[in-house]
């Protein structure tokens, strides 16, 4: 089988390596279009055919797509794929829009629900879909709203962006993150782990994408329960937001005085987590996001009850779930996190197997390669006609 994948990064997004490795172990001819970059090498390596150009839509420089669709219908008649699997919104869009009259069926791995939940964005999607168009899910939220809005249940398929467990290695620092705080041991860490990304004001956002204010507003009110509480955020702005990143920092401070530390882009992650008595992941909008890593570090995890998050994170069971865009309800969960300690301990452990078992790298590779077959059995039954 020879399949073509279409990625419009090669900075990070180290899940679509993974993936292409275990499907190049299970025989399947990989092929990927790319822009150049540090990952390039890495996908080589792993026996990847790798192609240089960056096959997603360009909606700035709208003229420069001609040239793009040029290389890519190019390509396809080169190599001539069975199917042609492509994993951002930029990306699918390009491939539907460039590859009219080329019979080949198309997946649409979905990488998070975001554009789900806008209706314009969601009907691009839809309206753009043909006969030959497959999408692939990796989260059930996702799966369950292609099947509301009318997609085929056969034409839909689950597969999560997993992990292998030697991807995460956390030792505890001998430096205490506690004690450079000016914390005693027994006082209550909260750790959040995530980029600064700047609201959207055409998405109606007002607020930033993973929820930094209102972790922010939760502890203004935990501390009236438990006021030696901290939060420490580790990570810097996306992109060109250092004036929100100011912000929120401000804002912290208006709040909860010293209580916010910004630790700002750090290299040393496996190593702050262990240190966290609870990691909060309080997105508006995720697929599995960061509760990947918490859950495999062994560390307590609340998240907010959207996407992919209750995959994994079963209420009261493998974690705690809090209303999204809801400061009372993730204060209400961190509390109830910092007076029970044995209970959040014995969540940690079916948290560990529970995050194994969904994430295991090798079985979503094999849930991949078995919905290859199932679109080819479907597609050459007829259903483009």
């Amino acid at each position: 089988m020879r399949v073509l994948h279409l990625l419009k990064t090669s900075v990070g997004a180290s899940w679509a390596l993974r993936q292409t490795q275990q499907l190049v172990n299970l025989g399947v001819e990989v092929h990927l279009a790319l822009p150049d970059g540090p990952m390039v090498e890495k996908y080589i390596a792993a026996g990847v055919k790798v192609h240089l150009f960056d096959p997603s839509l360009n909606l700035k420089k709208p003229w420069k797509n001609l040239e793009t669709i040029s290389k890519l219908r190019k390509l396809v008649k080169t190599i001539q794929p069975d199917l042609i699997h492509s994993h951002f919104v930029a990306t699918t869009l390009l491939m539907r829009f460039g590859l009219v009259g080329i019979e080949v069926p198309r997946i649409f791995h979905v990488p998070g629900p975001l554009h789900l939940e806008h209706k314009i964005f969601r009907w691009l999607d839809l309206i753009t879909g043909r006969s030959r168009d497959y999408w692939l899910a990796s989260c059930l939220w996702t799966k369950d709203k292609y099947q509301a809005c009318g997609i085929a249940p056969e034409k839909v398929g689950l597969a999560y962006y997993g992990v292998n467990a030697d991807d995460f290695t956390f030792v505890k620092s001998s430096q205490s993150l506690k004690k450079s705080l000016g914390m005693q041991d027994e006082d209550f860490l909260i750790g959040m782990v995530a980029y600064f990304y700047a609201p959207k004001k055409y998405l109606g956002q007002d607020r930033g994408l993973k929820g930094h204010e209102d972790l922010i507003d939760a502890l203004a009110l935990v501390h009236k329960h438990h006021p030696k509480t901290k939060c420490v955020f580790v990570g810097g702005p996306w992109g060109a937001t250092e004036a929100y990143y100011q912000q929120v920092q401000q804002y912290a401070v208006e709040k909860v005085g010293n209580a916010c530390v910004f630790l700002g882009t750090r290299r040393d992650v496996p190593e702050l987590y262990p240190q966290f008595d609870l990691a909060v992941h309080p997105s508006h909008s995720e697929n599995v996001g960061g509760a990947v890593e918490s859950m495999y570090a062994k560390i307590p995890t609340l998240t907010t009850n959207i996407g992919g998050f209750p995959d994994l994170v079963e209420d009261g069971e493998t974690g705690l779930l809090a209303s999204v865009k809801s400061p009372q309800s993730l204060a209400t969960k961190i509390v109830w996190a910092i007076e029970h300690p044995t209970e959040m301990q014995d969540m940690v452990e079916r948290g560990f197997d529970k995050v194994q078992s969904v994430m295991n790298v090798e079985h979503n590779a094999k849930q991949v390669f078995g919905f290859y077959h199932d679109v080819l059995a479907h597609y050459q039954g007829g259903s483009s006609n």
